[in-house]
């Protein structure tokens, strides 16, 4: 029997990849007149497949031996039409036989334990075929993030109480707040809005939650992978049949897309929930890092990592992102821990991605850290190797988040929109994307997600509360800490890149002070709808800045040119100032945007540049593009905490009616 450091060994050696290297189809291939399995299992002794007419329970209706083939692949094939029979595999390694699931299932019963044969087309939703992923202009290129189950739990939400906490949540159209008629919930409240994506936090079967018991009473993230080409069961009306989730998910799909919203996916390839899961089942010790003992390294701070670097462990997650991008018309992929996967595997990944009709249009990003120390010795996915990424994969940009609103780990740490002393100087960084600083590698300004809040650490409103008072009310309207909000919120949706939020910071959302709820009670996690409504005004000033941006597509450019375009006005500090001139022929709303922070509670007056400007945004209302035109110049006034815009008009020439170009004294903002 071989020790773990032995499997290593072999593993890395260049003997076995020339002997196990497949490029083949794995998993399931089925036809109404037979179904082929194919199982990647070169360590191997005997292989067999066990047949179940259930997801769970029942006896087993019959064991069958796989075929051993060239490069380490099994088969057996399966006469008859084997659409909705379930099975598992029995693969005997160095004497020690493990049952389990087949890492190549596309569904499968409750708690994802035993796999399902399926013949999607069969299933599929009606015009399934006709569904396609959103093409998403890159100024409309916002991500708002969610977890399915956050989405419409709450009893006020007006969804249907079988479909609360569910995918098929997604689906219904007209809810609004405790079904009255007048706040807008869920779907609705998306399109208007206005976001460009929906980040699902993980959809795939994850094992943290029992299937087979009421949601009530559990709560997950849904961070733990089971079973990675599986969608989830308890989002699923019926987790006991494997092909209700996969409708219903593509149901979601298709509702989103509908509606005008792409759908990126949150996928966690660097990690399994257990180390008894059906990879390491399959072939142990292969799919993940190993130390030099062959222990698991720990990387992601989950108890294994997966060692992307191995050729088939490359081929399975290049595989399964295919699979999801096909299958389920997904429009992106937001990777989960990114340091731990090597940049060849990423840009390897890109190039598949690429090679999809319209793949180019797939997004592509991710966490460019790590959670813990890892093995991956070579160039890791991270920001330090930014530079040598494809320039269409993006990272999250920490350096923006902390400077904007202080350190995500020290609760009491203040950022700029807090007043931290200094702070001013980073947020020039941010604006242009990080690409005029040292701070991180060569990169295209669209590589940046810009945020400040994301399902991990405080909220935003949590954390502005955090700074301010030592004994917080969170669920207190609080004037300063909606005003940083706001400018919070005026900063990086100003900056170049792509903006990205957490659902519901836009509607202060609070976890009562709680950094890492991945596994607290759901209604602490769930959006309150109620708070939407009482909220709607800073609601309306996200939906405003979001409509903003989408008219200034220069703010989305990815070429080196636009940071580089943008002017830095001598103020004083910690005001922060700039211009960006509209990119010639790409039907900018205005000539130029001029934008000024300020940090501080006290109004402050500064000095438009020459030239006519419509304010568009005073820090309040963020809509005021929308309406008649105030065309000013000279010298103006900036409300205390506030990101204040203006656009240069094209044409000196005004309806009469108008008046001329001068400020209009009777808004607040104006001398």
């Amino acid at each position: 029997m071989k020790t773990p450091a032995e499997w290593k060994t072999l593993f890395e050696s260049s003997a076995f990849a020339r002997q196990t290297n497949y490029s083949g189809p794995l998993g399931p291939e089925y036809n109404p007149s037979g179904t082929r399995l194919r199982l990647w299992a070169p360590t191997a002794q005997k292989v067999s497949v066990n047949l179940y007419r259930r997801g769970d329970g029942g006896a087993c209706m019959g064991t069958l031996p796989l075929e051993q083939h060239g490069q380490g692949v099994w088969s057996v094939y399966l006469p008859g039409d084997q659409h909705g029979h379930y099975y598992t595999f029995t693969v005997e390694v160095d004497g020690t036989a493990y049952e389990t699931g087949d890492p190549y299932a596309r569904t499968a019963g409750v708690n994802g334990l035993r796999s399902m044969i399926l013949d999607a087309p069969r299933i599929d939703p009606p015009d399934w075929n006709h569904d396609h992923r959103v093409i998403v202009p890159a100024s409309r290129r916002t991500v708002w993030e969610v977890s399915v189950r956050d989405f419409s739990q709450d009893p006020a939400c007006g969804v249907r109480n079988a479909w609360r906490g569910k995918f098929m949540a997604f689906t219904q159209k007209g809810t609004t707040l405790s079904s009255a008629g007048t706040f807008p919930t869920c779907l609705d409240y998306l399109k208007r809005l206005g976001v460009g994506y929906v980040q699902l936090m993980p959809i795939f079967d994850f094992g943290s939650v029992d299937e087979s018991r009421p949601l009530t009473r559990q709560y997950n993230w849904g961070y733990d992978p089971t079973n990675y080409n599986v969608p989830e069961g308890s989002y699923s009306t019926d987790p006991t049949k494997g092909e209700v989730r996969v409708r219903e998910c593509k149901e979601m799909i298709a509702a989103l897309h509908a509606a005008g919203i792409g759908v990126i996916m949150d996928v966690v390839y660097n990690h399994m929930y257990r180390s008894e899961n059906p990879l390491n089942s399959t072939v142990p010790y292969y799919f993940f890092r190993q130390n030099p003992d062959g222990s698991f390294s720990n990387g992601s701070g989950c108890g294994n990592e997966f060692a992307s670097e191995r050729p088939m462990a490359r081929k399975y997650l290049i595989d399964s992102v295919l699979y999801w991008a096909q299958e389920y018309h997904i429009d992106g992929f937001r990777f989960d821990l990114m340091g731990l996967y090597d940049v060849d595997t990423m840009n390897e990944l890109r190039a598949a991605l690429d090679a999809l009709p319209g793949g180019r249009s797939i997004l592509m990003y991710g966490e460019p850290w790590q959670g813990g120390g890892s093995q991956l010795h070579r160039y890791e996915a991270n920001k330090a190797n930014l530079a040598m990424l494809s320039e269409r994969i993006g990272i999250f940009c920490d350096n923006t988040r902390d400077v904007i609103k202080g350190g995500c780990f020290d609760a009491r740490e203040p950022g700029y929109v807090e007043g931290k002393p200094g702070s001013f100087w980073d947020i020039g960084g941010a604006v242009a994307a990080w690409c005029r600083s040292d701070k991180l590698p060569a990169h295209s300004p669209s590589q940046i997600v810009s945020y400040v809040s994301a399902h991990d650490n405080f909220t935003l409103w949590d954390k502005l509360m955090l700074v301010r008072y030592a004994r917080p009310e969170y669920t207190a309207a609080d004037s300063a800490a909606l005003a940083q909000n706001r400018l919070a919120a005026g900063i990086y949706l100003t900056c170049m890149g792509m903006p990205f939020m957490q659902a519901g910071e836009e509607f202060a959302r609070t976890k009562k002070g709680q950094g890492n709820t991945y596994r607290s009670s759901p209604s602490l996690n769930r959006l309150d709808w109620k708070r939407a409504a009482q909220f709607h005004g800073l609601v309306d000033y996200y939906r405003g800045l979001l409509g903003l941006r989408a008219q200034f597509p220069r703010l989305s450019a990815s070429d080196a040119a636009s940071p580089a375009a943008i002017k830095f006005f001598s103020l004083e500090q910690p005001l922060v100032g700039w211009t960006l001139p509209a990119a010639p022929g790409d039907g900018a709303a205005w000539r130029a945007l001029c934008v000024f922070y300020n940090p501080t509670e006290e109004e402050k007056r500064v000095h438009l540049p020459d030239g006519q400007w419509k304010l568009l945004s005073d820090g309040v209302s963020s809509a005021l593009w929308k309406g008649p035109s105030r065309v000013c110049g000279g010298e103006v006034t900036l409300l205390p905490y506030s990101a204040t815009i203006f656009g240069q008009v094209f044409s000196a020439r005004y309806n009469k009616k108008s008046g001329p170009p001068l400020c209009a004294a009777s808004h607040p903002i104006m001398s």
